[in-house]
């Protein structure tokens, strides 16, 4: 090929490629955005905290319903309990005592805020979360959810400083 039989200019070829660009450029700008958003507002890398801390928050909403077989079944992560409730050795009974007279609020929840949530233990995405949550307006308690079986526990391996 040589410059006197050279392709003619293809102006929308042009425009598709730079489009393409441009698009590509905006996307990774977006990916890297919501990576880092969610990690420095304590969401996890890309918010992938945020299932957890949403059972959270409902686990609370069920107690402060004082709806204690429902919170007690998004603690155990098995919405069935009741079918099979010698399955486990933590009772409704038990569960009802330690988050009413038992409560580490010491008084009926209220309210809630979830605060911040941080992967733990060993992976990637780690074993677990930790999600703080302010109960009553300034008790701060550390729930921790296990990944595998998506159960909840209080109190979490170790409190989160923010």
């Amino acid at each position: 090929m040589t410059l006197l039989n050279a392709p003619e200019y293809d102006e929308s070829g042009e425009t598709r490629k730079r489009n393409l660009l441009v698009g590509s450029g905006i996307l990774l700008a977006v990916l890297v955005l919501t990576c880092l958003g969610g990690y420095l507002l304590g969401h996890g890398w890309f918010f992938s905290n945020l299932p957890a801390e949403h059972k959270v928050s409902k686990f609370f909403s069920a107690l402060e319903a004082k709806d204690f077989p429902k919170a007690y079944a998004i603690y155990m992560n098995d919405a069935e309990w009741q079918q099979h409730p010698q399955k486990y050795d933590y009772t409704l009974k038990r569960f009802t005592e330690d988050w009413t007279t038992e409560s580490p609020v010491k008084e009926p929840i209220t309210s809630h805020q979830i605060d911040i949530s941080k992967t733990d233990g060993t992976g990637a995405f780690g074993t677990g979360i930790i999600v703080a949550a302010r109960v009553n307006g300034d008790h701060k308690l550390f729930m921790f959810y296990i990944r595998k079986d998506g159960t909840l526990t209080w109190p979490a391996p170790h409190e989160l400083g923010y």
